[in-house]
């Protein structure tokens, strides 16, 4: 009996997941991606001086990625990183409520940009990154919305302060682009990269 296809790395080679993430270990589970190992990098994600969000997200996509696989050099290392940008502006990765709170009402009633970076590096060192780029916008939002948001806690470490998987999808009026690149990681852009190494799916057989 036929089971799930599964997305496998060439000649058996381990897949590494540089995030602990369960955003993003569910956005690969729905392509049929289960990693062997999971090592969130910790590294300094502080923006640079005038860094701008494009760059700043691959930088830090990079510096993932390479601190694990120094560790894991015969593995496929993936790493990625979501920013929320206003502009030039990157919006923080809310741990508090008053930045939760500032972030919701700085986004309120405007566009903004989610940009991911994913970067994929290969067993021996060669390396690809994928960016995508989605834009969104929230409705102009009441102090009572806003604090209805603050007390769900969902904003608790998500960029610019809100999770679109959440309660946050009823103040989005308009999304264009990919909507798992906003969840955090984008499928189409990650299965691309993939695909270019050599993974391919196989079934299971029970």
């Amino acid at each position: 009996m036929s089971g799930p296809l599964r997305l496998r790395a060439p000649a058996g080679a381990h897949f590494v997941l540089a995030s602990a993430s369960p955003r993003r270990l569910d956005l690969l589970a729905r392509i049929g991606l289960t990693p062997d190992a999971i090592a969130p990098a910790d590294i300094d994600e502080t923006p640079k001086p005038r860094e701008l969000p494009d760059a700043y997200a691959e930088r830090v996509a990079w510096e993932k990625a390479n601190a694990i696989a120094a560790s894991h050099p015969d593995a496929f290392v993936l790493a990625a990183d979501t920013v929320v940008a206003s502009g030039r502006r990157i919006l923080p990765k809310a741990e508090t409520e008053s930045e939760a709170r500032t972030c919701l009402m700085h986004l309120s009633g405007r566009r903004h940009r989610v940009i991911g970076a994913i970067r994929l590096i290969a067993p021996g060192g060669e390396t690809r990154c994928r960016i995508a780029t989605t834009t969104v916008a929230f409705k102009r939002l009441t102090a009572m919305e806003i604090d209805t948001y603050i007390q769900s806690g969902e904003w608790d470490g998500k960029a610019g302060g809100y999770a679109i998987q959440g309660l946050a999808a009823i103040y989005i009026r308009m999304l264009s682009g990919s909507h798992s690149n906003v969840v955090g990681l984008d499928l189409y852009e990650t299965h691309a990269l993939l695909a270019g190494f050599g993974f391919r799916y196989g079934g299971s057989h029970a």
